[in-house]
Parts: C-alpha cells; sequence; structure tokens
C-alpha cells in the first residue's frame, strides 16, 4: 500500500491537553544533553525573566510527535510506520515552553511526494497554550520506503 497522496492539506483536530512538568523538562534536558541552568533550577530560569524551568528548544518535538501520530494512524494515510525513517525536522519558536504550560498541538499534512517508489510526506505541528497563543511551529519531513526498498 502507498501512501495516499489525498492527504495533503488535510488537517487533524487538536491533541488533549498536555502539562508540562518540571521533571519531564529536566528529563528531556538530560536526554539530549541540555546543560543549561534554567532546565533544571528554577531560580535560573527566574534570573532570566521566564516565569519557570525553561524547555530545551527542541522539546516541542514532544507535543509535534503526539500531533503527527493521527497523520500516521490514520487508516486512510496508507503509511507503514514500520517503513517510515525520519528525513527532516525543523522548529519555528514563538516563545519558550515553560513548566507550567498546557499546550496542544494540530497536525496538519503540507504535502505528499513520490519518489520512484518512495513517499516523502512532510508535516506541521502547530503547538499553541490551551487559551490559543502560538508557541511553537514544527515540520517534519518522513519518507516511507516502498514496498520493494
Amino acid at each position: 500500500m502507498s501512501v495516499n497522496p489525498d492527504l495533503q492539506g488535510r488537517s487533524y483536530p487538536p491533541t488533549a491537553p498536555y502539562a508540562v512538568g518540571r521533571e519531564k523538562i529536566r528529563e528531556f534536558a538530560a536526554a539530549v544533553q541540555a546543560a543549561h541552568p534554567a532546565h533544571a533550577d528554577v531560580e535560573a530560569a527566574r534570573a532570566l525573566g521566564h516565569a519557570d524551568l525553561v524547555a530545551p528548544p527542541t522539546f516541542a518535538v514532544v507535543l509535534a510527535q503526539r500531533a503527527e501520530q493521527a497523520v500516521v494512524q490514520d487508516p486512510d494515510s496508507g503509511i507503514d510506520f514500520s517503513r517510515v525513517v525520519h528525513a527532516d525536522e525543523r522548529f519555528t519558536h514563538h516563545r519558550p515552553i515553560v513548566a507550567g504550560d498546557e499546550l496542544v498541538a494540530t497536525a496538519t499534512v503540507e504535502a505528499v511526494k513520490s519518489l520512484g517508489g518512495h513517499s516523502m510526506v512532510t508535516t506541521r505541528a502547530d503547538i499553541a497554550t490551551v487559551a490559543g497563543e502560538p508557541v511553537s511551529t514544527v515540520r517534519s519531513t518522513l519518507l516511507v520506503r516502498g514496498e520493494d526498498a
């Protein structure tokens, strides 16, 4: 089964709210070796003018992947996740993510391209507070290997 080209332009409902906790920020920072004190020490973050701990910039991927699950799990998508290779990820931040944020993400399929038996699927995840304040935009491209690859 190949990727359905009609996915292009399709948007999915927002994810359930995700509460950004201090321990999640600390764990993520440790995992990606982001050693700035503002990721682990509340006073260091407040000294920089933030309300609480600041997440590393790539923390937005946690929310983006939750939104992208809707695309991958869409029975109409034709995406076999066992054949997926992550090709690209780009972040545009509108403001830092901090502990205490409650965020949702909405996925939209921006492009579906066929490349010699493979498919490239580019999604955009718009991350916002539950009140609608934009926080980050994450663009991700998946390479879905063809069945002969």
